[in-house]
């Protein structure tokens, strides 16, 4: 018998709104299955960092329902949302590496939510969490760039040990906020395509903002596209053409006639 895939991640009409009226998340449900790499696309705005937000609380809810790997987002307190942080790794669009540090040692921060008290500087951590660290930075292609400080590093390399160091905490899900802004086209490419393999390896579910369609496209083996703050457009990617990607943007359905279309 065939099992349907596992569920890791549910969203059933979620609300946010702010402090001031702005809502930023309009009755958004989304379900994301074990081994998925989905691509949340649309401009900036649209609701996309928000949304990833909710998957590991740093938000909550207005109204709705936030479920992650079993657990209820919206009702979870400190010590569950502490667990549930352990098992989603973040990767942000501006590193959060510290650059005075070397290479491994940002990687190892990777871990201290499975440590006790602080850790300063790179002997403090135990043996096997650095030759963890190690072992991350070279599936990124960074293990001999290990005790160089963060700092000299280029960005598509910085972003290569983020991910690394994301790696570490032996994540199921992945997110990643806009993880490529900030790069030129080639490096872009070139960390999204990893991603897209240490994901394979893995077995990860990878949930990855973009607002790049022909990126999103080569990436996602599913794209969920976001304006303001609704769900317009939920498909595979073997589905979807660049035209119709593009309807997140532009709001004029390019779908040939007897396709799937938009929602609105």
């Amino acid at each position: 018998m065939t099992h349907a895939p596992e569920v890791v991640l549910e969203l059933a009409g979620v609300h946010k709104r702010f402090d001031g009226g702005a809502h930023a998340l309009d009755d958004v449900s989304l379900s994301v299955h074990a081994g998925e790499v989905v691509v949340l696309l649309g401009a900036s705005g649209s609701g996309k960092s928000t949304l990833l937000r909710h998957v590991n609380g740093l938000h909550g809810p207005s109204a709705g329902r936030v479920q992650v790997l079993g657990t209820d987002v919206g009702t979870a307190g400190g010590a569950a949302l502490r667990r549930l942080r352990r098992r989603v790794g973040m990767v942000f669009q501006q590193f959060h590496l510290v650059g005075g540090l070397t290479v491994l040692e940002n990687v190892c921060t990777g871990a201290l939510g499975t440590l006790r008290g602080p850790r300063l500087g790179l002997p403090t951590y135990p043996r096997r969490v650095r030759a963890a660290a190690l072992e991350q930075l070279d599936r990124v292609g960074l293990a001999d760039q290990r005790f160089q400080r963060a700092d000299t590093l280029s960005g598509g390399q910085q972003q290569r040990v983020a991910v690394a160091r994301a790696l570490l905490q032996r994540p199921r899900i992945l997110l990643a906020d806009e993880p490529v802004a900030s790069l030129d086209p080639e490096s872009a490419t070139q960390v999204l395509e990893l991603i897209a393999t240490l994901a394979r390896e893995d077995r990860l579910t990878v949930l990855c903002s973009l607002h790049q369609v022909d990126l999103a496209l080569a990436l996602g083996e599913r794209v969920v596209g976001l304006r303001s703050g609704r769900v317009v457009l939920d498909r595979p990617v073997a589905e979807l053409d660049r035209d119709a990607a593009m309807e997140v943007y532009t709001g004029r359905s390019a779908a040939p006639a007897g396709a799937p279309v938009l929602a609105t």
